[in-house]
């Protein structure tokens, strides 16, 4: 049995949109503002990895507020000041956090 590649683009945005409990149109405009990794194919699939980026940003712009020159500041900073190891291990802690609010109304998130 192959071992699932995280690399491979495989996840369309509607997929994405039920997974995060968001809207398709809330991704299609943070997309549209450069906020996610870039696509050259007309078919826009994103891959696991591609996941933990979408739902980072999807985490600043709707629980942290943050807006869009905000996400692209701290995208920056992520791959330009972290190694690969590195941010994969950030965005995993994130993600273990975005778990534990999820289902928790954004007005209790500060408590987190």
């Amino acid at each position: 049995m192959a071992l699932l590649d995280n690399n491979k683009d495989v996840l369309p945005l509607s997929s994405i949109a039920e997974l995060l409990t968001t809207k398709v149109r809330t991704l299609k405009m943070y997309e549209e503002k450069g906020l996610f990794p870039s696509k050259s194919d007309s078919k826009k699939l994103y891959s696991i990895n591609d996941v933990k980026v979408i739902s980072f940003v999807h985490y600043l712009a709707s629980v942290k507020k943050i807006n869009a020159n905000g996400i692209k500041y701290i995208l920056e900073m992520l791959y330009t000041n972290m190694d690969e190891k590195n941010r994969k291990d950030f965005l995993d802690i994130v993600e273990q956090k975005m778990e534990k609010i999820s289902g928790i109304d954004v007005s209790d998130v500060e408590v987190f």
